[in-house]
Order: structure tokens, then sequence, then C-alpha cells
């Protein structure tokens, strides 16, 4: 089970909880149109639901490119979407990680790219280990910190 769904459930049952232990509706539940976990019976369906709120919360990975520039030496390319892209709030950075969740390179993004949506940035030379066969690729929200759409690739060797 991956870090990410591993979080979601975890929120899906503090948010439970909170609900039983008031007997009160969250703010804006009704107006929104929104279920509470007992209303539905397809749990996939209460899933999607909160993987959605998640996304509209972080900006998505939505490909990454690895080239070899030399000896454990590499260059990647990384396409971002940002939904909720402003001067306030935007994708402002991302971050390539091993298997283990070292972080092995970061790209910060200085300003937002709300008239270029997705967005291309590229990031090298930095070093992966030989023994790192893949890297996944994490983006970041200047308000919300790191989540969303990941994008895992093979290391070229």
């Amino acid at each position: 089970m991956s870090a990410r769904l591993r979080a979601i459930i975890a929120a899906i049952v503090v948010l439970a909880a909170g609900c039983a232990a008031n007997g009160t509706d969250a703010p804006g539940d009704e107006a929104a149109g929104a279920s509470h976990p007992a209303d539905i019976d397809d749990a996939d369906g209460f899933e999607d639901a909160r993987v959605s709120e998640q996304a509209e919360r972080f900006p998505d990975v939505v490909d990454a490119e690895l080239s070899a520039t030399g000896d454990r030496r590499y260059e990647i390319a990384v396409t971002i979407s940002s939904p909720y892209d402003s001067p306030e709030r935007y994708a402002d950075g991302w971050r390539v990680l091993d298997r283990d969740g070292r972080v092995l390179a970061e790209h910060d993004l200085a300003h937002h790219h709300a008239n270029e949506q997705p967005f291309t940035r590229t990031r090298g030379p930095f070093e992966i280990p030989d023994d790192v066969n893949e890297v996944t690729v994490e983006g970041r929200d200047l308000e919300h910190g790191y989540g969303g759409q990941t994008v895992t690739v093979d290391v070229p060797r």
C-alpha cells in the first residue's frame, strides 16, 4: 500500500471519527451536497471523493523524463499541472525521491505559471546512486506543501 493511499485512509478515519464524535455535520456539507461515510454504500465512491479533494489541494506531476548526463549524473524534465494557480497559491516546486523517500533533487519555482498549464521545467545535473532503479517525482504547493499525483520513472543505466 502506497504512502499516499495510507494517508487518504487515515484522513477518512479521522473525518469519520470527528463526525461520529459530535453528531453534527461539518460546515458546508449541505451546501456542497456532500455525503457522510454512513450515507455511502459504495466505498469506492467515498474514496474517489476524498482523492478528488486531495487533488484540488496539490499540484499534479503529469510527466517526468529522466536522462543520463554522465557517471551517476542525471537531468529530469518534470511536467506539472496546478488547478489553483495564482500569486497567493501555486505550484512552487517539486522533488525527486528514491524508493525509501530520500530526496535526491529539489527544484524551486519562483513564480506562478497561471498562463502556462501544464508546464515543464528541467533540473540537473544531480546524482542517483547505483542501487536506485526508479525515482518518484512529487509536486509542491505554496500553501499546502507536497502532495498530489506523482510519477515514477525507471533510472536509465
